[in-house]
């Protein structure tokens, strides 16, 4: 029979290639990496920011109803605190010979046509000094 002759292994050794092998894998990974980190942030950001802008929206409608709310309850004790107001001062302000607003005829303004109108304010012209004859010499 014949014999198979054998290789024999070289023991492994690190070389100078192995390492440059290495970081290359190294920075091919680390450069995918990051790139697909960045595209993971910015979408995040975005869901952030759209978040943030429906947070705004849906605050903003809260508040205008809660106002509306509130402008319904308030006017109607306004005007019911006004009147009650003016009630209660009018026995006084016929004492005093005054007449209530309510009571009171409306004024027209009224505008003299002076008054209405101004004329526009004069234009006076620039005034040069006379030239001076020119000396003969």
């Amino acid at each position: 029979m014949a014999t198979v002759k054998r290789k024999t292994r070289a023991a492994k050794q690190t070389t100078l290639r192995h390492l440059w092998l290495a970081g290359l894998g190294l920075v091919s990974i680390a450069r995918r990496g990051s790139l697909d980190a960045a595209g993971r942030a910015v979408e995040r950001a975005d869901a952030l920011q759209r978040r943030a802008q429906r947070f705004v929206r849906e605050a903003r409608g809260n508040v205008r109803a809660q106002l509306d709310n509130v402008r319904g309850q308030v006017e109607p004790r306004v005007v019911k605190f006004s009147a009650e107001v003016e009630t209660r001062l009018a026995p006084v302000l016929d004492k005093l010979g005054l007449k209530p607003k309510s009571q009171r005829p409306l004024r027209k303004a009224r505008k003299t046509a002076k008054a209405a109108k101004k004329p526009a304010p004069a234009r006076r012209a620039v005034r040069k000094p006379p030239k001076r004859a020119a000396r003969k010499g």
